[in-house]
């Protein structure tokens, strides 16, 4: 059964609760499996990456982590334009 959820991704919403509220971001990604979202530029986290032949040394790479749909905020909705 697909979810319906009040963010989508485009959507310019903002942290409502927890250890980054405040910030403003663009959803980057929806997690409907766990109830998250990926927002451009919050909860930043460092992923150690292995050696590899792209990487010839390892890695610390930062990447946007998951935030809980019901700690979102939509400000703007994403435009949605169709093809004539």
């Amino acid at each position: 059964m697909k979810q319906n959820f009040h963010v989508k991704k485009g959507d310019q919403v903002e942290v409502i609760a927890g250890n980054h509220k405040g910030a403003i971001g663009k959803v980057l990604q929806i997690l409907p499996k766990k109830s998250q979202a990926l927002v451009e530029g919050v909860r930043i986290i460092k992923k150690h990456m292995k050696k590899s032949q792209d990487r010839q040394k390892g890695a610390i790479v930062e990447r946007e982590g998951p935030i809980h749909i019901s700690n979102l905020k939509v400000i703007e909705k994403a435009e949605k334009t169709k093809a004539a």
